[in-house]
């Protein structure tokens, strides 16, 4: 090969290595809270929700999770 040749071929390898995809790795969500522990205030809380009531958590997300599903609200 002729030096030219070479320094094209190079450079080209470097090209493809360098748009390469960088390694994905799968991580888990860290929280530093429980979800009910919730706002200190209830001025953007949802009435009847207690703060640090998990019980009473679960129950607003099944209540706000009602209107989402899409085949109970169409009319046939």
């Amino acid at each position: 090969m002729t030096l030219k040749t070479t320094v094209v071929v190079t450079a080209l390898a470097l090209a493809l290595v360098g748009c390469a995809e960088k390694a994905q790795t799968a991580q888990t969500r860290k929280s530093d809270s429980k979800p009910w522990d919730g706002a200190s205030t209830t001025e953007f809380t949802a009435s009847g929700w207690k703060a640090g009531d998990q019980a009473s958590w679960e129950q607003q997300m099944r209540t706000r999770a009602q209107g989402q599903n899409e085949y109970s609200r169409a009319t046939p």
